[in-house]
């Protein structure tokens, strides 16, 4: 059978078709026919007879060119999010998936998951101290490493979120390792035999917990932590894609977003540290641990019930390969020749290779005097070249899109690592400021405040500013600046460094004032049972000073990274602010062990070491991480000063 079947006529050199059903035998891929245009292929048969092929079509039901079908799924196409599903996998639709009502169920789980980790966070060196037997000084390091550990295994969330799976699915995976482990420390807590024989505070016998003991104790602590990890890396990117980047009013909603995460971040806090600690205090631990199981078991069914409005990002593979394959062809080129090295890197040209965008625009990588990208164009333009050497076989071929995605890691790395020396101070908070204010008077008339509810000031204080800052300061500063932002990201994010100074700056001077009262009422070998003569409201002013720092810090180091992260990566980019949380916790674990180690040379005694904090040189320790906090300021503000914003949310509106 050549061309058409049976039933074609010619009059009068005029082709005529019947009205009988007619087929059409076309070379059409069965996987392609729905990109091709049914009337289309109707008139290639009447044009080319001739023509043959493999596919049987039905032309008598094709639809005519009046049809509205095609319009219609235009339109169906046009109405859904690309690359974006449901809970259920099937493609999420504009209007249905998305918004600010899917992102409130977001915050309101933010409120029980943090209740649930900061309860126990913001005492535990108190249980670790009292329970456990530590030092003051094992304690802290104790506490520090638990956070630091929590909040660095949130760039394992970040990571199964882009590259395998979903944000939904890795939040509810990760809320129950953390009820697992939590349930393991009620158990602890609960069970006498479980834990170390009570005995008195540094009294002869009285050693640290140890055996199986310790190690339920720390399996407990580390599930929890494995488990907060995988929230905080799923969590806020999860509530942050629900929002539209393209559209100005998603930008503005998302900015929003950020801002109440850290709100509600903090009510959690808020019940964590005033009647969770009470608590904990007063009624035992074991029911403060269980409080923190129930809060994070009742947030499951929480973020479940929002399963219907949820919008997932669809993962695109890992965004490491990525990176290490554009790493590995920028130094397969360094290797070669000077001359050829110094050609690809001042005037290398992307292959036009498929991008995961779309995109082969040709991009020049070459590096002009002056530009803040320079050194990254240079590796740029080596990774093209690598690309293209032999020995690589072809698999390390570049598109535009990988190599600009590496150039925005590589960009915004430095801001991510000056942070880390403000979350230092951040970690002194949950560790020597509670057991600074453990030795004072904590009477409030007479209600006695536990040290650890002292976060109360500064958590009580970003639940005020925050909606004055989204509602007055922010549209204000939109109005003044003509930016669809207001306050850039490395504006907040600078603003919480400087407060960090001057809270360091701050706790020096107030433990001066602490020691000498302590020694003006002979209490310098007091041992702890009575408290010294001072409120510990003083504490009050470093600890709102830090807060201030970290609501502006935090809520700009997510949005920041969010924003500026190339769309693959953004899971694992908002995951480095809570990297540098757990950098910061980890940094002043290492600080507190050199200062000890230089201090302690010559036979003196070292300025944190010890079973009496009234003995210890917390004051100078505080002074150094002030000189610290000072200079990572100016490494800083050179690199917010070069920074070019990749997104459109700081220009002009």
């Amino acid at each position: 059978m050549r061309g058409l079947a049976a039933g074609r006529t010619r009059e009068a050199g005029v082709l005529r078709q019947e009205p009988e059903r007619r087929r059409l035998k076309a070379s059409i891929p069965r996987s392609e026919m729905k990109e091709f245009d049914a009337q289309m292929i109707y008139v290639c048969a009447i044009l080319f007879p001739d023509f043959e092929g493999h596919l049987e079509v039905d032309i008598s039901s094709m639809p005519s060119p009046a049809s509205p079908s095609a319009p219609e799924d235009g339109a169906r196409e046009a109405e859904r999010w690309e690359g974006y599903v449901d809970w259920r996998n099937r493609p999420a639709t504009k209007g249905r998936h998305g918004g600010m009502l899917a992102a409130s169920f977001v915050l309101v789980v933010e409120v029980l998951e943090n209740l649930a980790f900061l309860a126990n966070a913001s005492n535990l060196v108190t249980y670790l101290m009292g329970f456990m037997h530590y030092t003051p000084s094992q304690s802290a390091t104790t506490v520090t490493n638990f956070m630091g550990t929590a909040f660095l295994l949130a760039l394992l969330g970040g990571f199964l979120s882009d590259a395998f799976f979903t944000t939904y699915a890795i939040y509810l995976v990760s809320a129950f390792v953390e009820f697992m482990g939590l349930v393991i420390l009620t158990i602890q807590a609960r069970t006498p035999s479980l834990m170390p024989p009570q005995c008195a505070k540094a009294g002869p016998g009285c050693s640290p917990v140890s055996g199986a003991k310790k190690a339920m104790l720390f399996a407990g602590l580390y599930l929890t932590a494995l488990g907060v990890g995988g929230i905080k890396g799923s969590l806020p990117s999860h509530g942050a894609e629900q929002f539209d980047e393209h559209d100005p009013r998603g930008r503005k909603g998302r900015s929003t977003f950020f801002n109440y995460f850290v709100f509600c971040l903090s009510c959690g806090g808020l019940v964590a540290v005033t009647f969770a600690v009470w608590v904990e205090d007063n009624k035992g631990w074991q029911w403060g641990f269980g409080i923190s199981t129930i809060a994070i078991l009742l947030s499951i069914p929480v973020f479940v019930s929002g399963s219907a409005l949820y919008r997932n990002k669809v993962p695109t593979g890992s965004p490491l390969t990525t990176i290490a394959k554009v790493v590995l062809a920028a130094a397969l080129a360094a290797r070669r020749d000077g001359r050829r090295a110094q050609s690809a890197s001042n005037g290398a040209v992307i292959d036009r290779a498929p991008s995961p965008t779309g995109s082969t625009d040709m991009k020049d990588y070459s590096c002009k005097p002056g530009d803040i990208d320079a050194a990254i164009a240079s590796v740029a333009g080596r990774a093209v070249a690598g690309a293209r050497d032999p020995s690589s076989g072809g698999r390390l071929a570049c598109t535009v899109q990988e190599v600009e995605d590496v150039k925005i890691v590589l960009m915004v790395l430095p801001i991510f690592f000056s942070t880390i020396m403000l979350n230092c101070c951040l970690a002194q908070l949950s560790t020597f400021s509670v057991e600074q204010a453990a030795t004072m008077d904590t009477r409030v008339g007479n209600l006695r405040v536990p040290p650890a509810s002292l976060p109360v000031f500064p958590v009580t204080f970003i639940i005020l500013l925050a909606p004055v800052y989204d509602h007055v300061l922010i549209p204000f500063a939109r109005r003044v600046t003509g930016t669809e932002m207001g306050i850039s990201h490395l504006q907040r994010i600078g603003t919480g460094l400087v407060l960090s100074v001057v809270a360091m700056a701050v706790a020096a001077v107030v433990e001066v004032k602490r020691k000498n009262v302590a020694a003006a009422a002979g209490m310098l070998d007091s041992p702890g049972n009575k408290p010294l003569p001072i409120t510990f409201f003083w504490i009050a002013f470093q600890y709102l000073f830090l807060g201030s720092a970290d609501l502006f810090t935090l809520a700009g180091l997510l949005e920041f990274f969010f924003s500026e992260a190339p769309p693959r990566m953004r899971s694992l980019a908002t995951s480095l602010s809570w990297a540098s949380l757990a950098l910061g916790y980890y940094l002043s674990s290492v600080l507190v062990s050199i200062v000890n180690s230089a201090t302690g040379r010559g036979g003196h005694q070292p300025w944190l070491h010890g079973a009496s904090l009234n003995h210890y040189h917390l004051e100078r320790f505080y002074w150094l991480m002030c000189v610290l906090s000072a200079v990572n300021y100016l490494f800083f503000l050179v690199l917010a000063i070069r920074y070019k914003y990749r997104n459109a949310g700081v220009i002009k509106e």
